[in-house]
């Protein structure tokens, strides 16, 4: 299973967002330290989630990264996060 279909699933299960986009940013990344060839190590997430709804942009950052800390110690080396509540 591809790194960002996990990330999909995770945030699914967790959030039931009412709209969700994963994107693999690698490419843009090639060369930088954490990049491997084959890429999926750099994401982008734009989530939007009524889990979110009164939590600071903070507090719901952190909530993702839980959700996603397996693959942040292993093979996600960066993740930028566009979070919103519905």
């Amino acid at each position: 299973m591809s790194t960002k279909t996990q990330i999909e699933e995770l945030l699914e299960n967790a959030f039931s967002p009412v709209f969700m986009e994963v994107r693999d940013v690698s490419d843009a990344h090639s060369g930088h330290v954490g990049a491997r060839s084959g890429g999926e190590t750099h994401f982008e997430v734009d989530i939007s989630s009524a889990v979110f709804q009164g939590k600071s942009r903070i507090q719901s950052h952190r909530l993702v990264h839980e959700i996603l800390q397996p693959l942040l110690h292993t093979t996600v080396h960066a993740l930028a996060l566009n979070v919103k509540s519905s």
